[in-house]
Protein backbone atom coordinates (compact mmCIF):
# COMPACT_ATOMS: atom_id res chain seq x y z
CA UNK A 1 0.00 0.00 0.00
CA UNK A 2 2.67 2.20 0.68
CA UNK A 3 4.88 1.70 -2.34
CA UNK A 4 1.36 2.50 -4.00
CA UNK A 5 0.89 5.65 -2.47
CA UNK A 6 4.62 6.01 -2.88
CA UNK A 7 4.67 5.90 -6.96
CA UNK A 8 1.76 8.07 -7.10
CA UNK A 9 2.88 10.83 -5.54
CA UNK A 10 6.42 10.17 -7.51
CA UNK A 11 4.39 10.60 -10.35
CA UNK A 12 2.02 13.76 -9.41
CA UNK A 13 5.39 15.37 -8.06
CA UNK A 14 7.05 14.94 -11.95
CA UNK A 15 4.21 16.22 -13.42
CA UNK A 16 4.04 19.41 -11.24
CA UNK A 17 8.27 19.42 -12.25
CA UNK A 18 6.88 19.26 -15.64
CA UNK A 19 4.29 21.63 -15.63
CA UNK A 20 7.08 24.29 -13.65
CA UNK A 21 9.63 23.19 -16.57
CA UNK A 22 6.80 24.29 -19.12
CA UNK A 23 5.33 27.68 -17.08
CA UNK A 24 7.34 30.53 -19.12
CA UNK A 25 6.80 28.74 -22.23
CA UNK A 26 2.89 28.78 -21.10
CA UNK A 27 2.98 32.41 -20.60
CA UNK A 28 4.72 33.22 -23.79
CA UNK A 29 2.61 31.55 -25.61
CA UNK A 30 -0.77 33.32 -23.91
CA UNK A 31 1.37 36.82 -24.71
CA UNK A 32 1.94 35.96 -27.96
CA UNK A 33 -1.70 34.31 -28.67
CA UNK A 34 -3.52 37.91 -26.66
CA UNK A 35 -1.57 39.85 -28.83
CA UNK A 36 -2.55 38.64 -31.74
CA UNK A 37 -6.04 37.65 -30.58
CA UNK A 38 -6.09 42.08 -30.39
CA UNK A 39 -4.30 42.75 -33.46
CA UNK A 40 -7.14 41.04 -35.04
CA UNK A 41 -10.01 43.09 -33.30
CA UNK A 42 -7.85 46.37 -34.33
CA UNK A 43 -7.52 45.26 -37.93
CA UNK A 44 -11.49 44.03 -37.93
CA UNK A 45 -12.49 47.74 -36.44
CA UNK A 46 -10.10 49.06 -38.91
CA UNK A 47 -11.54 47.71 -42.18
CA UNK A 48 -15.05 48.05 -40.71
CA UNK A 49 -14.25 52.47 -40.26
CA UNK A 50 -12.63 52.59 -43.56
CA UNK A 51 -15.75 50.53 -45.54
CA UNK A 52 -18.46 52.41 -42.80
CA UNK A 53 -19.08 55.43 -44.68
CA UNK A 54 -19.39 53.49 -48.04
CA UNK A 55 -22.92 52.47 -48.76
CA UNK A 56 -22.53 49.37 -50.85
CA UNK A 57 -19.24 48.06 -49.03
CA UNK A 58 -20.30 48.21 -45.56
CA UNK A 59 -21.58 44.47 -45.45
CA UNK A 60 -18.47 43.95 -47.29
CA UNK A 61 -16.41 45.41 -44.93
CA UNK A 62 -18.01 43.59 -42.08
CA UNK A 63 -17.03 39.88 -44.09
CA UNK A 64 -13.94 41.07 -44.84
CA UNK A 65 -13.21 42.65 -41.31
CA UNK A 66 -13.94 38.71 -40.10
CA UNK A 67 -12.20 36.86 -42.36
CA UNK A 68 -9.12 39.20 -41.42
CA UNK A 69 -9.32 38.96 -37.83
CA UNK A 70 -9.92 34.66 -38.18
CA UNK A 71 -6.81 34.68 -40.19
CA UNK A 72 -4.57 36.57 -37.98
CA UNK A 73 -6.01 34.85 -34.92
CA UNK A 74 -5.49 31.36 -36.48
CA UNK A 75 -2.16 32.28 -37.25
CA UNK A 76 -1.09 33.75 -33.94
CA UNK A 77 -2.89 30.08 -32.40
CA UNK A 78 -0.32 28.13 -34.75
CA UNK A 79 2.38 30.25 -33.49
CA UNK A 80 1.56 30.09 -29.85
CA UNK A 81 1.39 26.13 -30.54
CA UNK A 82 4.76 25.85 -31.69
CA UNK A 83 5.87 27.82 -28.87
CA UNK A 84 4.04 25.68 -26.43
CA UNK A 85 5.38 22.32 -28.46
CA UNK A 86 8.16 22.82 -30.23
CA UNK A 87 7.58 19.52 -32.14
CA UNK A 88 4.62 20.94 -33.54
CA UNK A 89 4.44 22.26 -37.08
CA UNK A 90 1.90 23.80 -38.66
CA UNK A 91 3.06 22.24 -41.89
CA UNK A 92 2.28 18.91 -40.57
CA UNK A 93 -1.62 20.27 -39.59
CA UNK A 94 -2.11 21.73 -43.45
CA UNK A 95 -0.97 18.21 -44.67
CA UNK A 96 -3.53 16.70 -42.22
CA UNK A 97 -6.01 19.08 -43.79
CA UNK A 98 -5.25 18.32 -47.12
CA UNK A 99 -5.80 14.91 -47.08
CA UNK A 100 -8.94 15.26 -44.76
CA UNK A 101 -10.06 18.26 -47.17
CA UNK A 102 -12.42 15.86 -49.73
CA UNK A 103 -14.28 14.62 -46.72
CA UNK A 104 -14.50 18.15 -44.93
CA UNK A 105 -15.46 19.55 -48.45
CA UNK A 106 -18.19 16.76 -48.75
CA UNK A 107 -19.31 17.60 -44.81
CA UNK A 108 -19.40 21.30 -45.28
CA UNK A 109 -20.38 21.55 -48.55
CA UNK A 110 -23.84 23.56 -47.89
CA UNK A 111 -22.10 26.00 -45.41
CA UNK A 112 -19.42 26.59 -48.08
CA UNK A 113 -21.86 26.68 -50.84
CA UNK A 114 -23.63 29.79 -48.73
CA UNK A 115 -20.77 30.97 -47.73
CA UNK A 116 -19.15 31.50 -51.29
CA UNK A 117 -22.72 32.66 -52.30
CA UNK A 118 -22.87 35.09 -49.48
CA UNK A 119 -19.77 36.95 -50.26
CA UNK A 120 -21.01 37.02 -54.22
CA UNK A 121 -24.17 38.75 -53.02
CA UNK A 122 -22.48 41.09 -50.99
CA UNK A 123 -19.99 41.53 -53.94
CA UNK A 124 -22.14 42.04 -56.64
CA UNK A 125 -24.97 43.62 -54.50
CA UNK A 126 -28.08 42.47 -56.62
CA UNK A 127 -30.20 44.17 -53.49
CA UNK A 128 -29.19 46.07 -50.03
CA UNK A 129 -30.10 46.28 -46.78
CA UNK A 130 -34.10 48.32 -46.58
CA UNK A 131 -34.97 47.09 -50.34
CA UNK A 132 -37.69 45.09 -50.69
CA UNK A 133 -37.53 41.78 -52.10
CA UNK A 134 -39.99 39.42 -53.52
CA UNK A 135 -38.18 35.64 -53.07
CA UNK A 136 -40.86 32.55 -54.00
CA UNK A 137 -43.52 32.52 -51.66
CA UNK A 138 -41.65 35.62 -49.30
CA UNK A 139 -41.91 39.26 -50.07
CA UNK A 140 -40.52 41.48 -47.39
CA UNK A 141 -37.95 44.34 -46.48
CA UNK A 142 -34.28 42.84 -46.62
CA UNK A 143 -32.67 43.68 -42.65
CA UNK A 144 -29.53 41.57 -42.63
CA UNK A 145 -26.97 40.07 -45.33
CA UNK A 146 -25.22 37.76 -43.65
CA UNK A 147 -22.25 35.55 -45.20
CA UNK A 148 -24.40 31.99 -44.52
CA UNK A 149 -28.07 33.95 -44.55
CA UNK A 150 -30.17 36.62 -45.66
CA UNK A 151 -32.95 37.96 -43.25
CA UNK A 152 -36.15 39.63 -44.44
CA UNK A 153 -38.91 41.27 -42.37
CA UNK A 154 -42.37 40.64 -44.68
CA UNK A 155 -45.12 42.74 -44.04
CA UNK A 156 -46.81 41.40 -41.40
CA UNK A 157 -44.07 41.25 -39.53
CA UNK A 158 -42.54 37.73 -39.67
CA UNK A 159 -38.49 37.55 -40.35
CA UNK A 160 -38.23 34.69 -43.05
CA UNK A 161 -34.31 33.45 -43.03
CA UNK A 162 -32.93 32.51 -46.69
CA UNK A 163 -29.73 30.43 -47.27
CA UNK A 164 -27.55 32.93 -49.84
CA UNK A 165 -26.96 29.93 -51.84
CA UNK A 166 -30.83 29.45 -52.85
CA UNK A 167 -31.08 33.49 -53.19
CA UNK A 168 -28.00 33.12 -55.45
CA UNK A 169 -29.09 30.85 -57.59
CA UNK A 170 -32.99 31.69 -58.48
CA UNK A 171 -35.02 34.57 -59.50
CA UNK A 172 -35.43 37.64 -56.87
CA UNK A 173 -37.77 40.26 -57.56
CA UNK A 174 -36.59 43.94 -56.09
CA UNK A 175 -39.27 46.06 -55.59
CA UNK A 176 -37.80 49.38 -54.69
CA UNK A 177 -34.21 48.59 -57.33
CA UNK A 178 -35.72 52.11 -58.84
CA UNK A 179 -36.99 55.02 -57.97
CA UNK A 180 -40.07 54.80 -59.88
CA UNK A 181 -42.36 52.02 -60.68
CA UNK A 182 -45.02 51.08 -62.47
CA UNK A 183 -48.73 49.61 -60.84
CA UNK A 184 -51.88 48.48 -62.50
CA UNK A 185 -55.56 48.87 -60.67
CA UNK A 186 -58.44 46.84 -62.31
CA UNK A 187 -61.73 48.86 -61.75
Amino acid sequence: MKAEISAVWAKIQSTIDGFIILLPNIVLALIVFAIFFVLGRVIKRSVRRLTRHHRQARNLGLVLGRLAQGTIVLVGLFIALSILIPTFKAGDLVQLLGISGVAIGFAFRDILQNFLAGILILLTEPFQIDDQIVFKNFEGTVENIETRATTIRTYDGRRIVIPNAELFTNSVTVNTAFDNRRMEYDV
